[in-house]
């Protein structure tokens, strides 16, 4: 795995360790990886998910930094949503 996927796992745990986050999700950061998220946390993986989020590794960093709002990713066309959009909004409310 990239270093930007190891990274990014340990951030979501840490996010993730304070949410109630009771579905699967999976975030496919453009030519770095996949990251699995559920409820017992994020791990570096490429399964079936309730939703999947898609974005460049900068736009995902940016919402992991807290710099972009993870709507305003997917309105503005830079964080594709496929699946569950209840599922991408809970989430998104965790990412924030």
């Amino acid at each position: 795995m990239s270093d930007i996927v190891n990274q990014a796992v340990v951030i979501l745990n840490e996010k993730l360790s304070t949410a109630d986050f009771d579905g699967t999700a999976k975030f496919d950061i453009k030519n770095e990886g996949a990251i699995m998220m559920d409820s017992s946390g994020a791990r570096a993986g490429d399964e079936p998910a309730d939703v999947t989020l898609s974005a460049d590794a900068d736009t995902f960093q940016s919402i992991l930094d807290g710099d972009t709002n993870p709507t305003a990713a997917f309105m503005s066309g830079k964080l594709g949503v496929d699946g569950d959009m209840g599922m991408a909004m809970k989430l998104a409310s965790v990412l924030a």
